[in-house]
């Protein structure tokens, strides 16, 4: 199979939440995600994207963002019998090239997966010293 055999569509209304929710429960980041958290999650996003083989969806991601300056991209998912065809790539150039974020000029992602995305020009963070966060356990639902 090759990549130009995966259509990736834009918005909630293409997503298959039961296979998304699938996906997302074998994360690492999301083991055993409910469909509530992963609808939740969708509808709260700025652009959630799929990746569709034969009309099956194998690949999720979003971009949270204000649309303006910043946005994250989360949830980069491909089903294990996707992986290594540059589908998560497809994906997420969707969404630094979609219309709607188009204004936006500082994008962000946190990966596992070594040289993935450099060859899209992401680079790490320039001044890791400068980030914080708070990370609390995943709350039951």
């Amino acid at each position: 199979m090759k990549t130009n055999e995966i259509e990736v569509r834009a918005g909630l209304e293409h997503m298959d939440f039961e296979r998304v929710r699938e996906m997302l429960s074998c994360a690492e980041w999301s083991k055993g995600i409910g469909m509530d958290e992963v609808k939740q999650g969708a509808s709260n996003a700025a652009l959630v994207v799929g990746a569709f083989h034969e009309n099956v969806q194998v690949g999720y991601a979003r971009a949270i963002s204000d649309k303006t300056r910043f946005a994250y991209i989360s949830d980069v998912y491909v089903d294990d019998r996707f992986r290594h065809m540059g589908i998560a790539r497809k994906m997420v150039a969707h969404l630094l090239s979609h219309d709607s974020l188009k204004d936006v000029y500082q994008w962000v992602l946190k990966t596992e997966v070594e040289g993935v995305y450099e060859s899209m020009g992401f680079v790490p963070v320039s001044k890791p010293e400068k980030w914080m966060e708070i990370r609390k356990e995943r709350p039951e639902r």
